[in-house]
Order: structure tokens, then C-alpha cells, then sequence
């Protein structure tokens, strides 16, 4: 078992692209939908990515916030394209630019489809209370915002958010 500890931002420029040292597409879907998982009937969120040519299945414990449980496990990419046929919600589609700022990495999503127009940055930490240095194209932190998550994204994707929710941005 591994304990994820993210943080996650808004984009506020394209500034990072000029740093970008690798991206990937990736497609994405859960097997589980997201009031299953808020609602807390389901203590996890289940999730199939294909990134590139790999695919691996997902599950993270449902806590809000920076630190959750996460297992992950490789599958075969045709194993991972017929779950995404049965995934529930949207699917998410994706590049995901890799930057490197001051000893950190840091995963661009740059959302296509019903999440068009959406840019979010998220960093790994080693602990909760790891300082890391802050890049100038950094936004808003969005880390406590669930309506940011990938399995919120799937069932309410950014072109349906409210005038309301996106000024929030």
C-alpha cells in the first residue's frame, strides 16, 4: 500500500510550457461513479488509465484533501481499453506535461473534451509537510475543492460547470 500526498493547483499562464520535458495523452475512466464514493458507500474510487502504450488500474481511499491511500497495478492495454467500454460517467481525456521546478516535478493536465479549457497542476510530496517552491505560472490551490478531482470530472465535466463554479476558478 502507498499514501498518495498531492497538492493540486490552477494553471494562471502558459509559462510552464516552455519547460515541458516529456507529455503523454492519456485516457481515463472510473469503474465506480462518484456518489457512490462521496456519499461514502464505497471507500474507494476505482479507476482504469491508459497513459501512452501502459495501462494500469487505480484505487484511492476517499479522503478529501492532500494524503489519501492509493494502490495502482499495470494490466494488459487490452484488458484497459474493454474496462473503459464499462466504465460509469464520462471518460476523461487528457495530455499530461511533465516540468521539473526547483527539485520538484510537476503533472500539467491539460483536460480535452467536455473538460476543455481546464489546466491543473499537481505535485507529489514526500510528506504533508514538505516545502517546495512555488513556479510563477502557479494559480489558485484547488487541493480541498473536490469538484477538481478526476472522478468528479468524469460525472460533471468543466463545459457543464455553472458560471458560478467557474468563476470559483
Amino acid at each position: 500500500m502507498g499514501i498518495e500526498i498531492e497538492r493540486k493547483f490552477l494553471v494562471a499562464s502558459d509559462a510552464w510550457r516552455a519547460r515541458v520535458e516529456r507529455s503523454v495523452r492519456m485516457a481515463q475512466g472510473y469503474l465506480n461513479d462518484a456518489d457512490s464514493v462521496t456519499s461514502g458507500r464505497q471507500q474507494v474510487s476505482m479507476r482504469v488509465r491508459i497513459a501512452g502504450e501502459e495501462a494500469r488500474l487505480n484505487l484511492k481511499s476517499r479522503e478529501a484533501g492532500p494524503s489519501r491511500q492509493e494502490f495502482e497495478y499495470a494490466i494488459p492495454l487490452a484488458d484497459a481499453e474493454n474496462l473503459l467500454k464499462l466504465c460509469v460517467g464520462g471518460l476523461i481525456d487528457k495530455h499530461r506535461h511533465y516540468v521539473r521546478h526547483e527539485g520538484h516535478l510537476w503533472e500539467i493536465d491539460e483536460f480535452a473534451g467536455e473538460n476543455e479549457g481546464l489546466v491543473v497542476a499537481e505535485i507529489e510530496l514526500g510528506r504533508v509537510d514538505e516545502p517546495f517552491s512555488k513556479p510563477e505560472w502557479l494559480g489558485k490551490e484547488v487541493t480541498e475543492l473536490p469538484r477538481y478531482y478526476n472522478l468528479l470530472l468524469a460525472q460533471k465535466p468543466f463545459l457543464r460547470w455553472s458560471d458560478e463554479e467557474k468563476q470559483g476558478c
